[in-house]
């Protein structure tokens, strides 16, 4: 299994072209690719920074105020929050924007592993590291260099956002390099294995029931939608930003629909809620993308769809644990309601990271609370999700177990019906009974253990 782990692959050129540095120290490596993707992202947003300003420039906002504010859009790509001058801290920044530098980091880890002379998954963790620190670094230098008048970002922020989203995104860009998803999920033991197989298939359910519900809801507030478009009134340009920057947010409303689905609902504002036993909600801003939130103190979906939303976390733990009993090495009746209920737990712990990084604040005023809360989703994740696949494991299991007995007993009595197999008997006293020595020499006609023999060597 490891021998293609440990495989050395010939170094690759980096992606900029040109010959890789060899012989230079990993941490040189690191350095220079985590410039390159600090480069490469904020080429790309003062190029959109200055087509809006060009489309509709500000008095006052010259050429090192256009710098400052794409330093400051590439710190909340990587979420990064800031204090707006007369507003307060601004936290809920769209998740769809970290996918720019999280890709450019995962294609910095694989060009420092492959370049590196890094052969083993031990020592991904320091070309992680490698990348990280610098990054982690820039990301506090443009931090202070981004501050004005107007919007300060967070320091501590950049520096502890930075150096995670680089030493997960290359971290997991460098594994790959090495060796393929079905060798590095293969690594973990085989228990393991399934709980993540079950957390990971019940987010997949949520996910796609998000997505399906907060689609749904923006198709059916359509009217609403352009009308804030038309009062909006950006132009062309405008109009290309203000979808870029909605794109930016659909993981964001994705979180809050599964938030939706088990039943804590999200906020928009201090005093509102979205849930669906109802909604209340006050004035919103001019963002279309919020024409999907039901407005009054009414019902946010139909009862009948209400119910049906409310089943969903618990079709997603049954599926989660069919996926665990599929998934497990062989069936254990006593333990698989507990693997079960541990992959509901992994997935509850996975929805309340995602609710807090989905929300946060949008001032000190009435918008100081918005989005999911993080302890309520988790919980409530955690108990949903993880009773319907502790149940459903359990059954699958059962059903499992059953059926290999059964399978087993009915295969034995054919084989000695058709004389292929023996019935067990006492053994007979007059019979010897030879006993092999397995660890004894081989002798001149044989051909030794097999290949592969013994332990296997560990990455």
């Amino acid at each position: 299994m490891t021998g293609s782990v440990l495989r050395t692959r010939s170094p690759a050129p980096p992606a900029g072209g040109g010959q890789p540095l060899s012989g230079s120290p990993l941490a040189v490596r690191g350095a220079v690719a985590a410039g390159a993707v600090a480069g490469i992202g904020l080429v790309i947003l003062v190029l959109l920074v200055v087509v809006g300003w060009v489309a509709a420039p500000h008095d006052g906002l010259g050429l090192t105020g256009v710098l400052r504010t794409a330093a400051t859009a590439w710190l909340i790509g990587n979420h990064v929050g800031f204090v707006l001058t007369g507003t307060g801290p601004v936290g809920m920044l769209p998740l769809g924007l970290v996918l720019l530098p999280g890709a450019l980091l995962w294609r910095a880890g694989r060009w420092v592993v492959r370049t590196g002379g890094v052969t083993r998954l031990r020592h991904v963790g320091s070309a992680a590291l490698a990348v990280a620190v610098p990054y982690a670094t820039l990301s506090v230098a443009l931090a202070a260099a981004g501050r004005s008048a107007q919007a300060a970002p967070s320091i501590l922020q950049a520096a502890a956002c930075g150096f995670l989203l680089a030493l997960t995104a290359a971290g997991l860009g460098g594994a790959r390099a090495l060796a393929p998803w079905s060798q590095l999920t293969g690594l973990m033991p085989a228990r393991l294995r399934a709980v993540v197989t079950g957390a990971a298939g019940a987010l997949a359910v949520l996910a796609g029931a998000g997505a399906l519900l907060a689609g749904g809801s923006l198709a059916a507030h359509l009217g609403q939608y352009a009308a804030i478009n038309r009062a909006l009134s950006p132009g062309l340009i405008g109009a290309g930003l203000l979808i870029l920057a909605q794109v930016g947010y659909v993981p964001n409303a994705i979180v809050w629909a599964i938030a939706f689905t088990l039943g804590p609902g999200f906020a928009f504002g201090n005093g509102t809620v979205i849930a669906p036993g109802g909604s209340m909600l006050g004035p919103l801003p001019e963002f279309p993308m919020l024409a999907a939130l039901p407005a009054g103190p009414h019902p946010a979906v139909p009862a009948a769809l209400s119910v049906a939303m409310l089943a969903v976390p618990y079709l997603a733990g049954a599926f989660g644990g069919l996926l665990i009993a599929r998934a497990a090495p062989t069936p254990v009746l006593e333990a698989a309601p507990l693997w079960g209920f541990g992959a509901g737990a992994l997935a509850g712990c996975v929805l309340a990271v995602l609710a807090w990084f989905a929300g946060g604040p949008l001032g000190n005023g009435r918008l100081a609370a918005v989005g999911p809360s993080p302890w309520q989703t988790g919980v409530v994740a955690v108990l949903e999700v993880g009773v319907a696949a502790a149940i459903s494991a359990g059954v699958a299991n059962w059903l499992r177990y059953r059926g290999t007995r059964l399978g087993v007993t009915r295969f034995d009595g054919l084989l000695q019906a058709t004389g292929l197999l023996r019935a067990s008997q006492p053994p007979d006293e007059d019979e010897h009974t030879i006993y092999l020595n397995q660890w004894d020499e081989p002798g001149p006609g044989d051909d030794g253990p097999p290949a592969g023999y013994g332990p296997a060597s560990l990455p």
